[in-house]
């Protein structure tokens, strides 16, 4: 089977837009794929942070991955730092990864522009997901859209380390395709960006209806729609209607698009149906969320497994890897 890989930071609970955007396709593709998910729990020292608050937070994430339908039966599930070859191999992708290649990826020069000193983690980043990717010899990567330069840096990266190291013909990492969910980016709950913890526009994967119905009730709607009986456009809608695509069947999706068109309903009647769907497919998710979380060795033992079956083929590759640059 081909293999896909594709990592998540702990940034504890998952919310709709993680779900929507990522996870909810991992849980597709990992009965079709020889499956990787990873916590990558490097990625998430680039900032300041707790250490308990990053161990809590990666349990909280497992915990949600596993809810969500991340099945160990079916795929590998781990945390990047029990597997100490992705920094390993790191260091080698740095010795053949062009400074400029770096300086150039749009997610560094934005951040980079907000800090007051730019840590050399953070121009690092791509390479460590390059190393992520490649030490599974992954062909394909579920991903967000804002990841896709990085994951062309990993491309040029596996390309550069062939043409120095493996024999000629014949390649060693294979060039890894994006693989982007059907649903590719969630806008946050007031229209105005992705949804994002830090912007506190986000729904929580697991939160109780109460607090969901709380949010989604003031989510912003199509601005041209002041009064129950003027008509709107739905694609003008950037919140409920696309939650509407992911959340409602096909033929409700179309009575949305109709009434709303019509002023057939109100805007909140529109919320009423789209949270009766959110409910129906978030409540199996919050249930299994409670019980692993009533039993935490179930936890332990799937990011136990895990990680030793990553990091046996981890060690096949840096084996190989050495082996072809004369490292043995």
């Amino acid at each position: 089977m081909p293999h896909i890989f594709s990592g998540i930071q702990p940034s504890g609970e998952l919310h709709i837009g993680n779900y929507l955007g990522a996870v909810k396709n991992w849980v597709a593709l990992q009965s079709q794929f020889e499956s990787l998910f990873c916590i990558v729990d490097y990625h998430a020292i680039i900032a300041s942070y707790e250490p308990a608050d990053l161990r809590r937070r990666t349990r909280d994430m497992a915990v949600s991955l596993l809810a969500a339908g991340i099945d160990p039966a079916q795929c590998t599930l781990f945390v990047q730092s029990r597997v100490p070859e992705h920094t390993e191999l790191q260091w080698i992708f740095n010795t053949i990864t062009p400074l400029g290649e770096l300086e150039r990826q749009v997610a560094f020069k934005e951040k980079a522009a907000r800090q007051e000193q730019v840590m050399a983690g953070l121009l690092n980043y791509p390479v460590l997901q390059a190393a992520d990717i490649l030490l599974y010899r992954a062909d394909a990567v579920p991903v967000g859209e804002d990841q896709v330069q990085h994951l062309e840096l990993s491309r040029v990266v596996a390309r550069n380390w062939n043409s120095r190291f493996a024999p000629a013909g014949a390649p060693y990492f294979p060039e890894p395709q994006a693989k982007l969910a059907p649903t590719r980016r969630i806008v946050g709950l007031d229209g105005n960006a992705k949804m994002s913890k830090s912007l506190n526009n986000t729904i929580g994967l697991l939160e109780e209806p109460d607090a969901i119905w709380a949010k989604l009730r003031p989510a912003v709607t199509d601005p041209a729609r002041v009064k129950k009986t003027d008509p709107g456009n739905p694609d003008q809608c950037p919140v409920i209607f696309e939650l509407h695509k992911a959340f409602s069947p096909p033929a409700v999706v179309a009575e949305v698009d109709t009434k709303c068109r019509g002023a057939g309903w109100g805007c909140v009647d529109c919320k009423k149906v789209l949270f009766e769907h959110m409910n129906a497919e978030l409540t199996p998710i919050r249930m299994r969320a409670q019980a692993f979380a009533e039993q935490p060795a179930l936890v332990t033992d799937a990011l136990d497994r895990g990680a030793e079956k990553a990091r046996a083929v981890a060690q096949q590759t840096m084996a190989h890897v050495k082996e072809q640059m004369g490292l043995t």
